[in-house]
Parts: structure tokens; C-alpha cells; sequence
């Protein structure tokens, strides 16, 4: 079953069909999908639980730059497809910025960049619905997926939880299989974070290794990954696929990443 594109037509880019999508795994696929109230204004995100009993959980997250479209097609495909492994559990965040979604913005309708408001509790109506429903709950991993407009090919970002990247062999190995390209971060690459934090970054082909905690300290506001890095999930990655490539290519991209990152942490003790 092909995804559908937003970038052929109409269908695809309106929240209410990403939103209908979900809707119709309910019965098939046996996920819970609940309406989370953003407070202090008037929408909601949705959350989909997949096996919440199970003790050990992972969080996906997709969607925070509504000028990223594939990224929560491609997380639908991963449920839809029975793509994830059930010996974990997971919470499912399909689209964390729904009003740039629709209007095909990096920021939100009041112009925010939500992925620079996961500090103190959140400082966004979004970032703070996602994070008091987090409140008091830990994960094995999280993953956010993003897309890049520049990239010709996928990177990653991990933070590190000791001296080694865990995920980064695992993941690019399982994406040269696949014959999908790793992007090559040549100096002057805009990684989208500022320039200072360089320093708490060690660059591979197609991926970034992130301390994180040196890292945080030169946003004004925390992106999603660091700041569940903090206590949620020290084992959190960022994904970004090509935004250049076609769509179908794009959605590819973060379902082998995803997979061989699970299949890394059933194998980490």
C-alpha cells in the first residue's frame, strides 16, 4: 500500500487526512489513539499507545516542523506496515505540530519554532501537552523524525550515553544495505543548531554523535531530543531524511532506520 504524498496533490497534506489515517488502524492494528489538549490554545495533538502494558517502552516522535511531511508518513507506515518490534511497547507522537503540518510551515500558526520550546516544562502549547503526559515516564529510546531541504542523503544525531555511539554502526550499516545514501557532513553544513555547539559534537558519515549535556547549554530553548535526553530517555536519536529525494525514498529512509535502531536495543543490555 503506497503513503500518500502531499506532494503530489492535495491529499496528504491536510492534518485531517494524517489524523483519519490513524483513526483507521484502531480495530486492525489494535492501538489506542487519544486527543491530547494543548492548553491555552484551540487544537489538540494525537498520542498513540501500541502495547502500553509492556514494561519497557520506546517514543516516536514525528512532525515538529510541518515543512517535513514525509516524517509522519513515514511513522504511520511503521505501524500500518507492522514494521515495530512488540516485545517494547510505545508511545507514538504521529504529528507534534499539526497547525505548520496543514500549513506546510516550519513553525507553528503563532510562528514558533516548537522544537526549541522543550525547556522548564515547555514553553509552547504543544511542547507542554507532550511533556505532562511524559511526566513521571522513562523509555529504552526515543526517536524524532525529522527531514532535511539540503541533505541529499540521511544522518542521524545520537546522544551519547557513555564515550561510544551505540546506534551508529547499527544504523548506517542497515541503510548501506539498503542502497540508500548516507549524507557525507562536510564543513560548513548546516546541522541546524548553533554554531558554538560544534564542539560537543563528533562528526561521521551520516551521523553526529551529541554530548548532550554540553550541548544544551547553547540553546535558549531545548529541541525535543536533548531535552528527554535529560531524564526520559538518555538514549535518544534524531533522524533526518533527505527532503531533496522523492517521496517514497524519503519514507524509506526512516523505516530502515527505525527498525535497526529497535533491533539495537533489544541487543544493548
Amino acid at each position: 500500500m503506497m503513503t500518500p504524498s502531499p506532494d503530489n496533490g492535495s491529499t496528504g497534506r491536510r492534518f485531517s487526512d494524517l489524523r483519519t489515517a490513524w483513526l483507521s488502524l484502531r480495530a486492525s492494528h489494535g492501538i489506542l489513539v487519544r486527543e491530547i489538549a494543548c492548553v491555552g490554545a484551540s487544537r489538540t495533538l494525537l498520542c498513540v499507545e501500541l502495547d502500553p502494558t509492556t514494561v519497557s517502552s520506546i517514543t516516536l516522535v514525528a512532525g515538529v516542523h510541518g515543512d517535513e511531511p514525509a516524517a509522519p508518513w513515514a511513522l504511520f507506515s511503521l505501524v500500518r506496515d507492522r514494521l515495530l518490534d512488540r516485545r517494547f511497547g510505545y508511545r507514538i507522537w504521529p504529528c507534534t505540530n499539526p497547525t505548520g503540518y496543514q500549513a506546510g510551515t516550519r513553525e507553528s500558526c503563532e510562528g514558533v519554532d516548537i522544537n526549541r520550546t522543550f525547556s522548564k516544562g515547555g514553553t509552547s502549547p504543544e511542547s507542554r501537552a507532550i511533556m505532562t503526559v511524559n511526566r513521571d515516564r522513562t523509555y529504552a529510546l526515543s526517536i524524532d523524525l525529522h527531514e532535511d531541504h539540503e541533505a541529499t542523503g540521511f544522518y542521524g544525531y545520537e546522544t551519547l550515553v557513555d564515550r561510544a555511539p551505540r546506534y551508529r554502526d547499527v544504523v548506517t550499516a542497515a541503510l548501506d544495505r539498503a542502497g540508500l545514501p548516507l549524507q557525507t557532513i562536510h564543513p560548513g553544513f548546516d546541522l541546524g543548531t548553533p554554531p558554538e555547539a560544534e564542539s560537543a559534537q563528533e562528526v561521521t558519515r551520516g551521523w553526529i554523535a551529541v554530548d548532550a549535556k554540553r550541548e544544551s547549554a547553547y540553546f535558549n530553548g531545548l529541541p525535543f531530543t536533548l531535552a528527554m535526553s535529560r531524564r526520559a530517555a538518555p538514549r535518544s536519536l534524531t533522524f533526518e531524511s533527505p527532503r531533496t529525494r522523492a517521496w517514497d525514498e524519503r519514507i524509506a529512509f526512516h523505516r530502515v532506520a527505525v527498525t535497526a535502531a529497535i533491533a539495537a536495543t533489544l541487543a544493548t543490555p
